[in-house]
């Protein structure tokens, strides 16, 4: 059986968080709303998304990125 390492755990919740602030961007731009809340939205979620995957680079090589 595989064993789980914490920085594994932590890399793929990152990254899954990553996947879905992505989702919610791609929705923000469908949305309902005026063009300029649109890509507030966007922009939102996808800088949120980039900074989660970056922290979960920082997890796999080791330089932190836990908390």
């Amino acid at each position: 059986m595989a064993q789980l390492r914490l920085s594994n755990l932590i890399t793929r919740n990152l990254s899954s968080r990553a996947a879905a602030h992505r989702a919610m961007a791609k929705a923000a731009l469908f949305a309902d709303s005026s063009a300029s809340v649109r890509l507030r939205k966007y922009n939102h979620h996808i800088e949120k998304a980039q900074q989660l995957e970056a922290r979960a680079l920082n997890a796999v090589s080791g330089k932190g990125g836990a908390s």
